[in-house]
């Protein structure tokens, strides 16, 4: 799962970077989006985990 994580965490930095270079409105939102993925992906599989732990995961 810690692969995933810090999968997510690269999508968000690359999305970062798009938003730092961007010069027109159809990178800008590309990036805003890359970056939200990244950082909810990482929270859902935080959360997930911790589901697991305590017992109250649905299968």
């Amino acid at each position: 799962m810690i692969y995933f994580v810090v999968l997510g965490a690269i999508l968000a930095v690359l999305g970062l970077g798009a938003i730092s270079v961007a010069q027109d409105i159809g990178l800008l939102i590309f990036g805003y989006g890359l970056f939200a993925f990244g950082v909810l992906f990482a929270l859902f599989l935080v959360k997930r985990h911790f589901d697991f732990a305590d017992g109250n995961a649905r299968h």
